[in-house]
């Protein structure tokens, strides 16, 4: 059964390029690992909510866009062993001050699939 890996973040607006060529790059990283597609989304229509909402869930500021990315996997057994060899991979050794976007406010989770039409 297939599993998916989610990730929502808040990054800064103005830095849009610089996150889209880090999403390319681990892309790349992941598909090597095993993953089957990667999706990036920029936030479009995200609404601020009054009891929750996903810029809530992230504490996105005004000047910062929510995105949501998942990443395919074939199987939870591949998810791990991908994900886990993909994250001690040297093109993944980052320096956290220099990412688009703040690793401390990203939200992330495993799922199985339960539906895919």
């Amino acid at each position: 059964m297939a599993y998916v890996s989610a990730f929502i973040a808040p990054v800064a607006t103005d830095r849009k390029q610089a996150y889209l060529e880090l999403a390319t790059m681990m892309a790349g990283v992941f598909k090597e690992y095993g993953a089957s597609r990667i999706v990036e989304s920029w936030g479009d229509k995200v609404p601020e909510g009054r009891l929750t909402s996903l810029p809530m869930a992230v504490l996105a500021r005004p000047d910062e866009t929510v995105v949501f990315s998942w990443v395919w996997w074939p199987d939870k057994e591949t998810q791990k062993t991908g994900f886990d060899n993909a994250l001690r991979d040297p093109r993944m050794q980052l320096d956290p001050a220099a990412m688009p976007f703040d690793m401390k406010r990203m939200i992330f989770g495993g799922f199985d699939v339960i539906v895919d039409e």
